[in-house]
């Protein structure tokens, strides 16, 4: 019976830390989904200004689809 019980605890001590790593590895990765989205933000709107100015007209990325 002492036996299961360790058996028990060890399973749930290994469960728990993997548990934790896995949660650390979500938290890692939101955060680089969230820098990478800032840098997606920031390079679209260099594209866009770049645009303008080189055409003067609106961006592609503000233009409408022409079956609008």
């Amino acid at each position: 019976m002492q036996d299961r019980i360790e058996r028990a605890e060890e399973q749930i001590a290994y469960l728990t830390k993997t548990v934790e790593d896995l949660s650390d590895v979500v938290v890692e990765q939101g955060r680089r989904i969230e820098r990478l989205e800032r840098q997606l933000g920031l390079l679209m709107e260099r594209e866009a200004e770049r645009e303008y100015e080189g055409g003067g007209t609106i961006p592609l990325a503000d233009q409408k689809p022409p079956h609008w």
